[in-house]
């Protein structure tokens, strides 16, 4: 990467435009030459500021990979966000300053987008300055600070207050791949619509038309959409949350979804009662460890767990399994397979799987769509784990649940279609989290353990410590830190009320509304051209009411009392002189989880100690670039590394957390898939002496 060529460009466009617009406001666009002008002036600024950070982080941000093979921190990643940005300016400039006597050519239009980019820009320095706090404060080689809570008190306490907007808006995914950024545009679209209703009673096709006219706004209006977006995640409901990634689960889009996933002859909901199970030792056979059914917070009760195989197999159509069938989902049984299906012999392998959601959201049903792809690419049956969600579930559930699931697939890994003769963990998110710590668990109570792991962008630290990659959470759509820390706390059990599921409920009984309000949205979501047809002042009067109550919503609140103080005086100067980043009208509330529950090796594995984490199976790691989870992925493969455990890590690079959720949208996302198809192929190819417990 050449960056004095681009910081080179960067000074010559700005110097263009500058001389091109600094004409007489009559002999071009008046205002809207005025507000160009004074934006590049202001990135001209930026940019020879930048040059000398940009270099101090390119001169040492190889030493915090995980090997030379492998390049990817959260110092790189915010190098590359900046580079993303000053690119996307430098090819605006040049448009400008070649179309800006053209007939066609938009002023404010232009002006509006150029000022957007400017905005993010300086977040991104002000993001660049902390960096280099922790660059200069943690020891070499480290990407967290987690022996200076000080330095993430700093961190959220500029989260809180920084201006986050602009990167909802007309700056929204600018960092991702290009082919992403429509979907990007339809969840935010979809959740602040969503937001607008949200507790209200209305009818399906009430919903869909009001929806229709509502999302309208928010395509149109770039700027109205980023300001409501960041309301909403600002000071985060958590049941809002939940009720909207819960819409994914309904009948109507999941069975879009399906219409372009792989078909499976299997596709089984199980609910396995709680009753004491016996293993073998891994460390004698002839003797037995029990294992108890799962029981913090309410008691013994039911795990339920889907499963898919691409092919029956034997064991698979047995009345035994069966029995074990959800009653709120018709068993599948040999006559309702496709006419002529051959039953298969058992599978020598066994997949377990724990899906992700920040262990506050979404079940297997959400992840289907490639794990359908997974069975038949590997030939292997799959078992999906729907272990119940924070907070109404917080830890040590979600583990007890998924330990037990686990030990009952070995147990009765016959019936699942397979001699369990190899058997993998794969899991994504909090998903790779629970792999992580189920394999744990499995170590400490003797029994056999996974032949080996692969985790998907894990949170392997639940806590709000700050790391260059956390520092993405300011501009993540898909993970800000108000969303992060929320979860965290749900799944820490922070002021959580623990409820008893209803047996027979499922995850959307909950919910008690017609999914039609969401498909308004996604219409509307993917249409942004629409935005580029419409002159400022429609723009204009469809915002100017709603942001003058927003502004005056945002006077009226103050911090809740069980934030920690981050509003008082600042002890050290996080900018340089002269520099301040855009401030957000309205404060975020993130209530940091210093309990220390969150330091308990089972939540958190990177602060596991070594004689936990000794003797867990091979670990396949796959993290993304722009993840703001990155470095939880590149210091655990560390850790495991120098305690010589065997860990491979792989860094994907322009895609968001949760990519295996996106693998139908876009190629790069399939080519991701491939890769942690590989890494559980591995897994499962790898010579080692088989072993079953199946009886």
């Amino acid at each position: 990467m050449d960056w004095g060529a681009v910081f080179t460009s960067l000074e010559a466009v700005c110097k263009e435009n500058i001389t091109a617009l600094s004409s007489p406001p009559d002999l071009l666009y008046g205002d809207a030459s005025r507000r160009l002008v004074t934006c590049m002036r202001k990135i001209q600024d930026h940019g020879q500021a930048l040059k000398p950070v940009v270099s101090s982080f390119t001169a040492v941000y190889h030493h915090y990979d995980f090997d030379s093979d492998t390049p990817g921190n959260g110092y790189r990643t915010l190098v590359k966000v900046l580079r993303s940005c000053l690119l996307h300016i430098i090819q605006k400039g040049h448009y400008i300053a070649s179309n800006y006597n053209g007939a066609f050519f938009r002023a404010d239009h232009n002006a509006s987008e150029m000022e957007a980019y400017c905005s993010a820009l300086c977040q991104l320095r002000a993001l660049l300055y902390l960096a280099q706090h922790l660059l200069h404060n943690n020891d070499h080689g480290q990407l967290y600070s987690l022996q200076d809570g000080e330095l993430s008190k700093r961190f959220v306490r500029e989260y809180t207050s920084m201006h986050k907007a602009c990167f909802y808006g007309r700056c929204l995914g600018f960092q991702f791949l290009p082919t992403l950024r429509p979907f990007l545009q339809t969840v935010v679209i979809s959740m602040v619509t969503f937001g607008e209703r949200y507790g209200k009673q209305q009818s399906g096709f009430g919903m869909a038309a009001f929806s229709l006219l509502t999302s309208g706004k928010y395509v149109i209006d770039p700027e109205l959409r980023g300001a409501e977006f960041e309301r909403i995640t600002q000071n985060l409901d958590m049941q809002f949350w939940k009720s909207f990634w819960n819409l994914t689960e309904s009948e109507l889009l999941s069975g879009l979804v399906s219409l372009a996933s792989n078909l499976v002859q299997v596709n089984l909901t199980l609910t396995i009662p709680p009753e004491p199970l016996s293993l073998p030792l891994a460390s004698d056979p002839k003797l037995f460890a029990p294992v108890s059914p799962p029981l913090a917070h309410w008691g013994p009760g039911p795990v339920h767990m889907r499963l898919i195989s691409y092919e029956l197999r034997e064991g698979q159509d047995s009345e035994e399994l069966l029995d074990f069938t959800r009653t709120n989902a018709p068993p599948i049984s040999v006559s309702l397979l496709p006419f002529g299906a051959q039953k298969h012999p058992p599978s020598p392998w066994l997949l377990v799987h724990f899906h992700g959601g920040g262990f506050v959201a979404q079940t297997s049903k959400s992840h289907e769509n490639y794990l359908k792809s997974w069975s038949k690419d590997l030939n292997v049956p799959i078992v999906s784990v729907d272990y119940s969600l924070a907070p109404e579930a917080p830890f040590p559930r979600a583990l007890e649940e998924c330990f037990y699931a686990y030990c009952w697939a070995l147990k009765n890994c016959r019936l699942l279609g397979s001699t369990a003769e190899r058997v993998c963990l794969a899991g994504d998110s909090a998903g790779g989290n629970l792999c992580i710590t189920v394999s744990m668990r499995a170590m400490a109570c003797g029994v056999r353990v996974p032949d080996g792991i692969m985790a998907a962008y894990p949170a392997t630290l639940l806590t709000t410590d700050a790391s260059p990659s956390r520092l993405l959470t300011l501009i993540d759509p898909l993970l800000p830190l108000g969303v992060l820390s929320k979860c965290l706390n749900a799944y820490a059990g922070v002021d959580c009320q623990t409820v008893q599921p209803t047996e027979g409920t499922t995850t959307l009984s909950s919910l008690g509304r017609d999914t039609a309000l969401l498909i308004g949205d996604l219409t509307m979501g993917a249409s942004n051209w629409i935005q580029s047809f419409l002159p400022a002042e429609v723009v204009g009067s469809l915002s100017c009411s709603h942001q003058r109550s927003l502004s005056n919503e945002a006077h009226q609140r103050s911090f809740s009392p069980c934030t920690s103080d981050f509003s008082g005086p600042r002890h050290q100067r996080d900018y340089p002189e002269g520099f301040e980043p855009l401030r957000s009208e309205r404060l975020a509330v993130i209530q940091t989880p210093s309990y220390p529950i969150v330091k308990n090796p089972f939540v958190s594995p990177l602060l596991a100690p070594e004689d936990l984490l000794r003797g867990l199976p091979p670990v396949h790691l796959v993290a993304s670039a722009l993840d703001a989870l990155l470095d939880d992925s590149v210091m655990f493969a560390k850790k495991l590394r120098d305690m010589g455990q065997p860990v491979t890590l792989r860094v994907v690079e322009d895609l968001p957390h949760g990519f295996l959720s996106l693998s139908g949208l876009a190629k790069e996302t399939q080519v991701a898939s491939d890769i942690c198809v590989e890494r559980i192929r591995e897994v499962f190819q790898q010579q080692s002496s088989p072993s079953s417990t199946c009886k």
